[in-house]
């Protein structure tokens, strides 16, 4: 057995990362079970504003499309859990000054999860599916499959919901000391790419739904970056009248 301090305290930090993984993922389980036993009714609403049924091609899609939404729904009742156990497993790195103002990253960053899967189901899914069928409508005979239809729907709502998560994300990372808008404003020109390919390949490939999304997300990078500059502007402030006190 090793007596290096150094290696016995990262042996210790590796066992309490996969201890605080393991109840994310039992937690995600338990979710994804009791979100299972409710789907046909979740399928339900999110299927009662169609004309038509959706089509199946096989019997296996069925447990697919349900599978599938039963792990949206596990995970973003998960990530409360998710953001808890990290902010604990950072948390003897967090000023104790800060600890508490920190703590409240994780009901903002659910709050924003929820946020971006609504923007992406009620404003941009419905804007991006009109125009698609706009385009179909005189030249095809449109008929959706169960797994097409929620595989688009998830493509439209999931990754927004993470996306949305980026100002919390910005925000306790520079209360941590690892981003600062410095940083930020230099990586903008690079980040902007970053987020137009993820928008072109999240989207279906027309340039009216490309556009509808990149601009929510450029935006989202600019608060992320105003959140930035207002939490390191308090903390130099709270840094120069401690040095004051002092």
């Amino acid at each position: 057995m090793s007596n290096n301090p150094n290696e016995l305290n990262m042996i210790g930090h590796l066992d309490e990362l996969r201890s605080r993984l393991i109840r994310t993922l039992v937690t995600f389980l338990l979710w994804m079970v009791i979100a299972f036993i409710f789907v046909k009714d979740i399928y339900d609403i999110l299927v009662s504003d169609m004309e038509r049924k959706l089509i199946i091609l096989g019997p296996s899609d069925v447990m697919w499309v349900y599978f599938m939404i039963a792990g949206v729904v596990a995970v973003t009742l998960t990530i409360p859990v998710a953001a808890y156990q990290i902010w604990k497993f950072v948390q003897p790195a967090v000023p104790t000054a800060a600890q508490r103002s920190t703590l409240i990253f994780i009901p903002v960053l659910t709050l924003m999860f929820i946020l971006g899967i609504s923007f992406g189901y009620f404003i941009l899914f419905p804007m991006v599916l009109h125009f698609l069928n706009e385009m179909a409508a005189d030249s095809f005979e449109t008929m959706y499959t169960a797994q097409k239809y929620f595989t688009f729907m998830i493509h439209m709502t999931v990754p927004f919901g993470l996306l949305f998560e980026m100002p919390v994300v910005v925000m306790f990372l520079t209360k941590l000391g690892i981003l600062n808008p410095a940083k930020l404003a230099k990586a903008r020109k690079v980040s902007y790419f970053i987020l137009v390919v993820v928008a072109v390949t999240i989207t279906p490939p027309d340039i009216m739904s490309d556009i509808l999304v990149i601009i929510p997300l450029f935006l989202l990078y600019e608060v992320s970056l105003t959140i930035s500059r207002m939490v390191y502007r308090k903390q130099l402030r709270s840094q120069s009248e401690t040095s004051l006190a002092a």
